[in-house]
């Protein structure tokens, strides 16, 4: 079997409705949030966390979405929180992360399509995913995310990662929590700093060359000719707004601003994120690419 019931990573509670699967891949074990919709299903959404992330930063937003009659799927990439973090950086190139969507998605969708959401750096690998094997998606979503890096993005947290490894950069943002035990911190304190415990350096170190590095690949995305929606939330600042914008300009994608969130929308405003998504996924249902 590709796909089993595993225990949940850490202390928060996974909401009603949400089972917690490992998925066998080429690369080992990747950890996944699975909700499935309420009644008929609408399509399968693939979601693909960001940097320093997992699929955990998206477990109170998967019910929203399957109620609406997606079945939807959150994973943690290589080297994220409990997923399989092989060692040496050679295993954490953006085609390696790409192979792992490609991998997941063909393993969810049962061999069809799926839709492919990627949030932050997520949406740097999504669209890698994309080009490589249009065919494997109904269509792109790019949360949060620009299109291409700039010369010493996240330089200090390179830097934090070569002196104190994962842990430390948790340590470096949140000092309030050095020496505390878990019961002294609040529930998704202590599941935060036990996922940078867990998170891969070498998965860090090359997300972190990644954004510095990847390089802007909208003709490549258009060429797909797959729908994309670009989308960020009003006052996100991982990326210049206008950046995003124009990136949706050049591929002539649907281009949506989320009110009151920022760089986590599905966070911050959840209502407003999944009335977006589901707008633009509804667009394009699987009997309308296979038809």
């Amino acid at each position: 079997m590709s796909l089993t019931r595993i225990e949940a990573f850490g202390a928060p509670a996974v909401p009603d409705g949400v089972s917690v699967v490992g998925i066998q891949a080429g690369v080992g074990q990747l950890t996944a949030y699975h909700a499935e919709p309420a009644g008929e299903s609408r399509g399968t959404v693939l979601i693909v966390p960001g940097f320093t992330g997992s699929k955990e930063d998206f477990r109170e937003f998967l019910p929203r979405l399957s109620a609406l009659g997606w079945d939807v799927w959150a994973y943690s990439q290589r080297g994220q929180g409990d997923s399989v973090g092989p060692p040496g950086l050679e295993n954490y190139t953006l085609e390696l992360f790409a192979a792992d969507v490609l991998e997941v998605a063909a393993i969810i969708g049962h061999g069809d399509p799926v839709h492919l959401l990627g949030h932050s750096f997520g949406g740097i690998v999504a669209p890698e995913a994309a080009i490589a094997r249009p065919g494997g998606f109904l269509s792109l979503t790019v949360l949060c995310s620009g299109p291409h890096g700039w010369p010493g993005r996240h330089s200090d947290t390179s830097e934090t990662l070569a002196q104190g490894g994962s842990i430390g950069l948790w340590n470096r943002d949140n000092p309030h929590t050095l020496g505390l035990a878990d019961d002294s911190l609040t529930p998704e304190e202590a599941f935060l700093r036990l996922r940078a415990a867990r998170t891969s350096n070498e998965n860090l170190v090359s997300g972190a060359e990644i954004l510095r590095t990847h390089v802007d690949r909208s003709a490549e995305i258009t060429a797909t000719g797959l729908p994309v929606l670009i989308a960020h939330g009003e006052h996100d600042d991982a990326w210049p707004v206008e950046w995003q914008q124009a990136m949706a300009g050049r591929i002539g994608a649907d281009y949506q601003v989320i009110a009151a969130g920022a760089h986590s929308p599905q966070l911050e405003a959840s209502g407003a994120t999944a009335v977006v998504l589901d707008q633009f996924w509804a667009q394009h249902p699987p009997l309308a690419r296979n038809s």
